[in-house]
């Protein structure tokens, strides 16, 4: 961590594509576990760190990391994301009729529900992203992305990885207070740096370190904000989020993933013009890295306030979609 935070990532204004180009160069995992690998930082986590996580768990609690999917949720049809549209093929009303069809008064209800794979939490797959036309690993980004889904990294491989020690690092109620809130909830457009990354880590003490193979989870108190006041511009409008100068941090820290309680992770407006989500440029095709969106951390974020830790069991399978570049995510937290 301290090589991270030594490195200084200058943006400049007048040369969006010569600062993403410099911040790929120095910051890229490609080959890193082989010409084949298809799981970029999930490789950081392993047996052991999976036992680690386990022994995190002393009283059993559990708090679900996900919003709800349904018709009320945020997306509003930017590129074709539509909320979640639930239709029930049986019901309760048939079966009370006897007109389903099954013998001796045997009744059911059955249901469909169609949606895109990243309308509400959810992991960003490492097809999702490309930069300057290349996938993951330096491979040609048509490639590996096909009309026929993700040939080599879809969000199936990643099935039976995602389990391992979970730390929240609660920005919005550990630095709300140094910007006039008391609400634990950060303004939208603010830039979440390295800086205060560490800031935050030392305010929460020690069960917050950050360590290789742990899925990070930042809490900007946007979330909480949207469910006072409503969905607004929640979905692709101005929030706060991880600043471009935390890419040194993403990859030196050797983090299995991120995720926020945001949108699209980093901060919004983007930090110079002419560029859109420059930090996903880095992360998902430079790094490997895996991202979590519109993730609910707030009663986890309630109880680690009251007990004081900070670290936790987190099981966060995607979906064994073959292909697909991204999933929903029922994320779990056990403490």
């Amino acid at each position: 961590m301290t090589a991270a935070e030594a490195e200084r990532v200058i943006i400049d204004p007048a040369d969006p594509l010569g600062t993403i180009s410099a911040v790929a160069d120095r910051h890229n995992n490609w080959g890193r576990w082989g010409q084949d690998d298809a799981l970029g930082t999930l490789n950081f986590i392993d047996e052991s760190k999976r036992v680690e996580a386990a022994a995190l768990v002393r009283n059993g609690r559990t708090f679900s990391l996900s919003q709800p999917f349904n018709t009320d949720g945020p997306q509003k049809g930017w590129r074709r994301r539509t909320n979640p549209v639930h239709t029930m093929t049986d019901t309760g009303m048939e079966a009370q009729h006897g007109n389903q069809g099954f013998p001796h008064g045997f009744g059911g209800a059955d249901d469909i529900i169609a949606m895109p794979l990243q309308c509400s939490t959810q992991w960003d797959g490492l097809g999702h992203i490309f930069d300057r036309g290349v996938a993951w690993n330096g491979r040609a980004a048509g490639e590996v992305v096909t009309s026929e889904g993700d040939q080599v990294t879809g969000i199936e491989t990643a099935a039976d990885r995602v389990v391992t020690r979970g730390v929240l690092l609660d920005v919005g109620r550990a630095l709300g207070p140094s910007l006039g809130r008391e609400d634990g909830e950060l303004p939208d457009g603010f830039a979440i740096t390295p800086e205060h990354l560490t800031r935050v880590i030392e305010l929460q003490g020690p069960s917050s370190q950050v360590r290789r193979g742990d899925i990070v989870l930042v809490r900007t108190g946007q979330y909480a904000r949207t469910r006072r006041e409503g969905w607004g511009e929640y979905a692709g409008g101005p929030a706060p989020g991880l600043s471009f100068t935390t890419a040194p941090w993403l990859h030196h820290s050797e983090i299995a993933g991120i995720a926020t309680d945001t949108w699209g992770f980093e901060v919004r407006p983007n930090e110079f013009e002419d560029a859109f989500q420059p930090l996903h440029q880095i992360a998902i095709p430079n790094l490997g890295l895996f991202l979590g969106e519109m993730w609910d951390p707030e009663a986890l974020a309630e109880d680690c306030a009251e007990d004081g830790r900070y670290d936790f069991m987190l099981v966060a399978a995607p979906l064994a979609i073959t292909g697909a570049v991204g999933s929903p995510v029922n994320p779990i937290a056990i403490k």
